[in-house]
């Protein structure tokens, strides 16, 4: 029986999604410089709003039901995935990767048939999403967030452009990952209870994203053809004057990034990973970037509050999704994404009994299709919202074009994923 706290953490959670929808608002009080600057500034940020309700749904958990009973609800969640975003976070937005990283996409570019201009772009919105079916989606979007930014990014205003980029790069990144059945964490909510392994996600996943997120780049490339040709890719100034990264360090910092994501279940193992990598980048710092810690616990503080407020959740989440047919089921998840998080959602619609593989598919790829619409559709989404941020208007992107950005690349995931298929 649905008892006051659940209703409680519902009403908390839909006054956090507006409140992500409302952070414009609080980013221009903040740049008044009033007297509540500081707070203002506090509630602009997109990363600290679900760990803020759901600090507030903790507080309310110990006046109402005890404190016995609120720590014990926070102890029976898993925080594994935020940590894991936390961890892979900084150690693939180091120098030594992104100088890696930056000439792979250098060498495919100069293979490519067209000016160097748009096939680096091109490049770095299809190549790096999909590599996140390998490397996982949080690496892949740190990635792909810090080379736009450096390159295309620093530009000033350009506004029209940021938002169409970012909203390629969201739902690409979302649909990028499921060539395998590790990578992207709606997929690897559900592997296991479906019975799905990599080589299942590619034939039935794999093509499917990989021409969605080729024809998103190559259709954003060819509108933004003449910007991009008109304008100069951008160099990180940090870069200045600085000793060039060694093999050696590239390659200890790939040693680095491989043992995180094959640990990516075991929290123990890959924050120790985490804490030797900060060591060893300390020792050797004269090859570094200042490290994305900040950034990455807001990002790990937003997806813990994720996790808190959503998994009180199910008492109406999951009868609506055990309600609806294999195409309802599918636009549904689509639509529901953007206002949860899509790992959430297919695990709720694990819990269903009695699913057949068609509604299973639905259920997922609507998952994957939606995740680039919010902030809080997928896991990764909030890293590249916390890179990017600096570089839009006012230093907030906004909800609402983001979501307008993001609406004809999910559109075009969402006919490849339609595609029929006999299974």
């Amino acid at each position: 029986m649905t008892g006051f706290l659940e209703y409680l953490a519902t009403a908390l959670f839909a006054i956090a999604i507006i409140h992500t929808f409302s952070v414009p608002v609080f980013a221009r009080l903040a740049h008044r410089n009033g007297p509540h600057a500081g707070l203002w500034h506090m509630l602009s940020e997109v990363e600290a709003v679900f760990g803020v309700w759901a600090c507030v749904l903790l507080a309310c958990m110990a006046l109402v039901a005890g404190l016995g009973t609120m720590v014990e609800y926070v102890d029976t969640r898993n925080f594994t995935e935020p940590a894991f975003v936390f961890a892979i976070m900084v150690v693939a937005a180091s120098r030594p990767i992104l100088e890696l990283v930056n000439m792979m996409v250098r060498v495919v570019a100069r293979i490519l048939p067209i000016r160097n201009e748009l096939a680096m772009y091109f490049v770095t919105l299809s190549l790096v999403p999909l590599s996140g079916s390998f490397i996982t989606e949080p690496a892949a979007m740190t990635l792909a967030a810090l080379l736009l930014r450096d390159a295309y990014f620093r530009r000033p205003n350009q506004a029209g452009f940021k938002y169409l980029t970012i909203g390629v790069l969201f739902v690409n990144i979302s649909i990028g990952g499921v060539l395998t059945a590790y990578a992207a964490p709606p997929v690897l909510m559900v592997a296991n209870t479906f019975g799905w392994d990599s080589a299942y996600m590619a034939t039935h996943f794999g093509w499917r994203a990989a021409s969605a997120v080729i024809i998103n780049a190559g259709v954003l490339t060819f509108i933004c053809r003449t910007h991009l040709l008109n304008g100069e890719i951008g160099k990180n100034p940090d870069e200045k004057e600085r000793p060039p990264v060694p093999f050696s360090v590239i390659a200890i910092h790939t040693a680095f990034l491989v043992g995180i994501v094959l640990s990516a279940h075991h929290p123990v193992i890959f924050l120790g990973f985490l804490m030797l990598f900060i060591g060893y980048a300390q020792a050797y710092a004269r090859y570094q970037n200042p490290l994305l810690i900040r950034e990455g616990l807001m990002v790990g503080f937003f997806l813990a509050g994720l996790v808190l407020l959503g998994g009180l959740q199910k008492w109406w989440l999951q009868d609506l999704l055990a309600g609806l047919s294999p195409f309802v089921l599918y636009w549904g998840a689509t639509a529901l994404t953007a206002v949860t998080d899509n790992a959430a959602l297919t695990y709720l619609g694990s819990l269903v009994e009695g699913t057949d593989e068609v509604w299973r598919y639905m259920l997922v790829a609507g998952a994957v299709t939606g995740g680039g619409l919010t902030v809080i559709a997928n896991a990764p989404n909030p890293a590249g919202f916390s890179i990017l941020k600096g570089c839009f208007p006012d230093g907030a992107i906004s909800p609402l074009k983001l979501l307008g950005a993001a609406a004809v690349p999910t559109l075009v995931a969402a006919a490849m994923f339609m595609i029929p298929k006999t299974f």
